[in-house]
């Protein structure tokens, strides 16, 4: 038996949609305004806050940042910092997965926690990365820094977009049919 089944995959080929095309349309238009690059922080974690809470198993963010990676690649070919965030989701899936999917989504106070400080740290490592790798115009710190705000606004964001569907009446996860 394959380790995701169909529902699972197409909820990670939403998710990376979701999270490749609107970074690709929208995140360059809101560097371009701002020089800010909490958008891509933002749309980054909070979809993969969704991916994790809808599917529970490690790999899942992992592979959602994967095939986001690629739609980014295709639509933004010059954009290659985003392999920033595909190891920032790798990081991501592992933080979740070591706190456990059953305690990470329990209790409401703890789901906020534990994903902004998730979020914080993954977008600190995006923007340490592309700091270090991609921008050396720009200070280390100042650009972490940057990016770690971003992860803290993306974390909140998707902690807000959970609590809103687990709110519907009788929805969880499983229930969510494609």
């Amino acid at each position: 038996m394959a380790y995701f089944n169909s529902r699972d995959l197409a909820a990670i080929s939403l998710c990376a949609a979701l999270w490749g095309v609107l970074n690709a349309i929208f995140s360059p238009i809101f560097f371009a305004i701002t020089g800010m690059p909490f958008l891509c922080d933002l749309i980054g974690f909070f979809t993969l806050i969704l991916t994790v809470w809808w599917i529970r198993k490690p790999g899942a963010a992992t592979v959602v940042g994967l095939i986001a990676t690629v739609i980014s690649f295709s639509l933004n070919p010059g954009g290659i910092h985003f392999l920033a965030f595909t190891a920032a989701s790798v990081v991501f899936d592992l933080l979740t997965w070591t706190i456990g999917y059953k305690k990470l989504f329990g209790k409401p106070i703890i789901t906020a926690v534990s994903l902004t400080a998730i979020s914080l740290l993954s977008a600190t490592l995006a923007g340490f990365l592309i700091a270090s790798f991609f921008m050396p115009s720009q200070t280390l710190a100042l650009w972490t820094g940057l990016h770690a705000a971003g992860g803290v606004i993306g974390g909140i964001v998707g902690f807000l977009l959970i609590a809103a569907l687990r709110s519907i009446k009788g929805l969880d996860p499983n229930s969510l049919v494609i």
